[in-house]
């Protein structure tokens, strides 16, 4: 069984560092949406990054995560399903916008 609960989560560092203390003044779907904005492939990385497997993956986990937090669990299954897809390498890449976009 994996580990799940908060403890085991927690960085180590955490517990008394001043660091995280600001964390506190932000709710969670802040933090969820902060952490979805950063993971997200920015377009400058697309080319680099969009076969990445573990940055896709994480890029919809986090996504889902905030559908979750948000009681939309409709709008979270997809995008797990896709996180997924990528860690077991049942979807690949898809073509460049760029490239694929007919004039």
């Amino acid at each position: 069984m994996i580990e799940s609960s908060p403890t085991a989560l927690r960085h180590p560092d955490a517990l008394g560092d001043p660091r995280f203390a600001s964390l506190q003044d932000f709710s969670t779907l802040e933090l969820a949406q902060a952490l979805a904005e950063r993971l997200a492939l920015k377009e400058r990385d697309w080319h680099k990054l969009k076969s990445n497997r573990p940055a896709r993956s994480r890029e919809q986990a986090a996504a889902a995560l905030v559908f979750l937090i948000k009681e939309k669990p409709e709008e979270a299954l997809p995008r797990l399903q896709q996180a997924v897809g990528w860690l077991d390498r049942s979807l690949s890449a898809p073509p460049c916008p760029q490239h694929g976009k007919q004039g």
